[in-house]
């Protein structure tokens, strides 16, 4: 290579890590240029190799180099990386040097660059890549085979994530040649970590074996899951799976005598522990027959740590969470539910399974784990009460998508509802949880009172449809739910709240048709009360899009009450700050301009909200949030079209009064048959999303609480 051009690179690299942007923009273009020269990269492999240069100088390196990697690798791509240079950067990738790179950002950043090259070119133009990796593992410097295993850990990684036919057929080869090493290893290192834990040594001495065997866990991960057809059939890949759930109990135990030696040992600690149980979690998920072995070992550990005062003792939030995934994962699994005919059963393994879920789960287990949940997990903690004394507006607004995967509160929400398969045995218990309650006197004063009451009407609402023949929600509203939505005081908002969700949940349930003005003026108490806190009007507003979106909606019943809602929505749009805030309401008013426009309009309702439309497009240009914008443009379409219906309808009015000389066509009138077909269509997907609910309306009303 010749010396000024590397001494070039060098010090435009240099440059281009300076704090002065004069300096450094002029070099960031010229690296730039560089991009597309041959032998650039191979400038840069030598720049990230000398470990005498600048660290910021040689992480800027590897970034450049992988960027490339990305752009120009690809043989097809326009400037690619020529096949010469690319042989010579393979080669000069897993070299003593890289090897050995002691700083950990830049190990992390030249394995991902190499998992980069490997997702293109192993193993047909890089067949050397994992022998040689797998003799740096074996080699005898703890520096060496920790970067060794960073390497192969992102390769596999990357190799795993290839999904056609014959990468998938490769990565399962791949799984077989190097599974019992890996195994072997990380045995080795869990070891060696637990050992010296218990025993007190040295924290480096067991942050060493702890970022291994973390490591060899990952890799291990990926091959169990994606390496085998079968991973039942393979003795390896069950040796693995039998010991996962002992090494999470010692693990935990562990976990404890870790505390106080420093934050970095404990977090390795808990995100090992975490890894075991995504292992458990990814075998259910892609092989779920490779799983039936491990559910009764999976159950008995979730329910001794997630509901028992001793388990509960030893975990933290992260743990909780992937134990009651698992635990959902089970009862959710379609391979785990036989038909009801057990003469169709075509998989023994199906049979094995729902008899051994049903040991465990007897009915007295899934009672406690009922009263569990609701009494435990289900409550507002501490921290929730904060963060709606704070930010009223990301509480309300903080639970949606996917989050059951990540947050503690809508997993034991979601755990709790695929609980209620087996609602013959938990709908008496959820009732007798809910007689109970109604029989005390709770004071405004007597916070946990409220919140374990607002615990039980959480749990009665995300239970609404299996609770169909068990509560008479007509009674329950008028006699209590609508009354507690009056107490004004402070602590009380909890229940206000949960209240204004239970009328959204249950009145596509069972609420009557003569009730229905009730609940409307009972949602806009709330919601035009100044004073009132920000979380409950969301919640009201929310209730009454679930109100006006029911399949039993009628217009003339919620007519005298539309321009109040309007009005309110309007006022709850003004005064919220967030933009997810502003989108929720917005989405509201739409709901109720669609089905209310003209009404709406000839009471000009809409006036303000029409005013206020651009001021609001404006604030979410601003603030970049397109949904906004969005929510903004659906509502302002819905002003629009009332506005021009109610214009036809007043010309067709005055050409009438002059004799029939308005316009042709006069009002937009809808064919009956239309509005028909539309409620039938309704009628059919609320039908698909509830059989419970499609029989309602055929069944007679219990006494309130019949089953108590």
């Amino acid at each position: 290579m010749d010396p000024n051009i590397y001494a070039l690179v060098l010090d435009t690299l240099n440059r281009a890590t300076s704090q002065d942007t004069e300096v450094l923009k002029p070099a960031e273009k010229k690296l730039q240029e560089w991009e597309v020269e041959p032998g650039f990269y191979s400038v840069l492999l030598n720049v990230l190799s000398n470990h005498s240069i600048d660290g910021n100088v040689r992480w800027l390196a590897v970034m450049c180099f992988k960027n490339g990697v990305d752009r120009y690798w690809r043989k097809n791509a326009p400037n690619a990386i020529s096949d010469e240079e690319r042989v010579k950067l393979r080669q000069g990738l897993l070299t003593t040097s890289i090897l050995s790179e002691p700083v950990s950002q830049i190990a992390t950043q030249l394995a991902v660059l190499i998992s980069k090259i490997a997702r293109f070119d192993c193993p047909g133009n890089w067949p050397d890549l994992v022998p040689e990796l797998m003799g740096a593992l074996k080699a005898p410097q703890p520096l060496v085979q920790h970067r060794a295993l960073l390497i192969f850990h992102h390769v596999v990684k990357a190799l795993a994530s290839k999904r056609l036919v014959g990468d998938r057929r490769t990565f399962q080869n791949l799984t077989t040649t190097v599974y019992s090493f890996i195994l072997g290893l990380w045995h080795e290192n869990t070891e060696i970590f637990l050992r010296h834990i218990q025993e007190g040594a040295a924290t480096e001495l067991i942050t060493e074996h702890l970022e291994k065997a973390l490591l060899c866990l990952r890799i291990l991960r990926k091959l169990t899951v994606f390496g085998f057809k079968k991973a039942h059939e393979s003795q390896d890949a069950m040796a693995f799976l039998n010991v996962v759930f002992d090494r999470a109990k010692t693990s935990l135990e562990c976990r404890k005598l870790l505390k106080g030696r420093g934050i970095y040992p404990l977090e390795l600690c808990e995100k090992f522990i975490i890894h075991l149980t995504k292992v458990a979690l990814g075998v259910l998920c892609s092989q779920p027959f490779s799983y039936v072995p491990l559910i009764r070992p999976s159950l008995e550990f979730a329910l001794y740590y997630c509901f028992t005062e001793q388990g509960m003792a030893l975990i933290y939030e992260r743990f909780t969470i992937q134990c009651l995934n698992i635990v959902k994962g089970i009862l959710q699994c379609v391979e785990y539910k036989p038909p009801k005919g057990m003469d169709q059963v075509k998989e023994p393994l199906t049979l094995q399974a729902h008899q051994v879920k049903m040991e465990v789960l007897d009915q007295n287990t899934l009672c406690h784990m009922c009263r569990h949940l609701v009494s435990h997990y289900f409550l507002l903690s501490a921290d929730d009460l904060a963060l709606w004394d704070a930010e009223p507006e990301s509480f309300a607004t903080d639970e949606a998508g996917e989050s059951w995967k990540y947050s503690l509160r809508p997993c034991t929400e979601a755990l709790f509802m695929e609980l209620f398969q087996f609602r013959n045995v938990l709908a008496p218990e959820l009732v007798r949880l809910l007689a109970t309650l109604q029989t005390q006197q709770i004071s405004p004063d007597d916070l946990p009172g409220i919140l374990k009451k607002d615990a039980v009407y959480n749990a009665v609402g995300l239970a609404a449809f299996d609770l169909y023949d068990d509560v008479d929600f007509d009674e329950w509203f008028t006699n209590v739910l609508s009354q507690e939505l009056k107490i004004k005081d402070n602590n009380y908002r909890i229940i206000r709240r949960r209240v204004c969700q239970l009328i959204g949940q249950w009145c596509g349930v069972r609420a009557s048709q003569s009730l229905r003005p009730a609940m409307y003026a009972s949602l806009l108490e709330p919601l035009t009360r100044a004073d009132e806190d920000a979380a409950v009007k969301l919640a009201a507003a929310e209730a009454l899009r679930s109100t006006i979106d029911d399949f039993n909606f009628d217009v003339e019943q919620f007519a005298p009450y539309a321009p109040h809602a309007i009005a309110a929505l309007y006022e709850l749009l003004v005064e919220s700050e967030e933009c997810d805030t502003k989108m929720h309401v917005l989405h509201v008013v739409s709901y109720v301009m669609e089905r209310m426009g003209a009404r709406v309009a000839a009471a000009g309702g809409a006036a303000a909200l029409f005013a206020y439309l651009p001021q609001l497009w404006a604030h979410a240009a601003h603030a970049a949030h397109n949904m906004l914008r969005a929510a903004a443009l659906a509502a302002l379409v819905h002003l629009l079209k009332v506005h021009l219906h109610t214009s036809l309808v007043r010309d067709g009015a005055h050409g009438r009064a002059r004799g029939g000389g308005g316009r042709r066509g006069g009002a937009v009138r809808v064919p009956a048959a239309a509005v028909g077909a539309r409620r039938a269509r309704r009628a059919q997907h609320a039908a698909r999303r509830s059989p419970r609910r499609a029989r309602a309306s055929a069944q007679g009303t219990p006494t309130y609480l019949t089953r108590t």
